[in-house]
């Protein structure tokens, strides 16, 4: 009996959550180790499908960089990475697409559906407009080549409202192609971001292999529950925030500025933790909020 009360009690605790998150849309940008588990991917679609059921509108933007490297290792095709992008060749890129499209989107569409739910592939070769970037050399400054790997121009709304429209919980491939054609890789971080920013959603979600923002990236108990976006650069010159994280960041705080209420960091590979953070008092991750 007390299981089945405090069961209820935690309904209780999310009803406030699930009102006010009626209709709204969330962006989650799912990726890092807890794709690799075929159990923690299952769970987390579930998460998602439960979402759409209570009124809400996810939007899911997925990664894939372990499937794209156990590929190309399949393939002989050597994997390079540049100040922290992926250099992607003309092979490369053709096995990026493949990948993304017909595993990695493809498994997510299948889980959207063991769950219950109905899911739509977007890609992002339809939707994201962009043109080739480069690396930037820390040491001087200077440009580096790596490839076909796009910064996003611009991006079309319209075929993942469409898919909202109908019900749909569209699953967006990191891909984008330029006024003629060519096929670019994106980094998933970047495109959620740049997704939200467009859909101007009401939260942003990253969920990853990492528990948040760590004052002390060895010390899991140094959480950072809440930044301020005001706080972000000291945190940079701090070296708390840094790496990879800090273009995802700044990303975000675009995001933010275009609409997005919230951003939301959490680790994926915690079972239901799209639910605690979204629904709970207290969440689990790191938020991110203006300010």
């Amino acid at each position: 009996m007390k299981d089945l009360i405090n069961k209820a009690a935690t309904l209780i605790e999310a009803l406030p959550y699930i009102q006010r998150f009626k209709d709204a849309l969330v962006v989650v940008k799912f990726g890092g180790s807890a794709m690799e588990d075929p159990e923690l991917t299952a769970n987390t679609m579930r998460d998602i499908v439960l979402m759409e059921a209570i009124g809400m509108k996810p939007v899911v933007v997925h990664g894939g960089g372990k499937a794209i490297t156990a590929r190309l290792a399949e393939l002989n095709i050597e994997t390079k990475f540049v100040h922290g992008l992926r250099h992607t060749c003309e092979q490369t890129v053709k096995v990026v697409d493949d990948v993304l499209h017909s595993n990695v989107n493809k498994s997510l569409l299948d889980g959207v559906r063991e769950a219950g739910g109905n899911a739509v592939m977007v890609s992002g070769k339809d939707i994201l407009r962009a043109e080739k970037m480069h690396s930037i050399n820390p040491e001087n400054g200077e440009p580096v080549d790596v490839g076909y790997v796009g910064n996003i121009v611009s991006v079309d709304t319209s075929p993942i409202l469409a898919a909202l429209a109908q019900n749909l919980i569209p699953v967006i491939t990191p891909l984008g192609t330029d006024a003629k054609g060519q096929v670019y890789n994106i980094n998933a971080d970047i495109a959620a971001c740049k997704i939200a920013k467009a859909l101007k959603s009401r939260k942003l979600v990253f969920l990853s292999d990492v528990p948040g923002i760590l004052r002390d990236h060895t010390d899991e108990s140094t959480l950072i529950p809440t930044i301020k976006v005001s706080e972000v650069e000291k945190l940079i010159a701090d070296k708390v925030i840094s790496g990879g994280m800090i273009p995802k960041i700044r990303s975000s705080i675009h995001a933010l500025e275009a609409g997005t209420n919230k951003v939301h960091m959490i680790d994926g590979r915690v079972k239901h933790s799209l639910l605690l953070e979204i629904f709970t008092d207290e969440g689990i991750g790191t938020q991110i909020i203006k300010g």
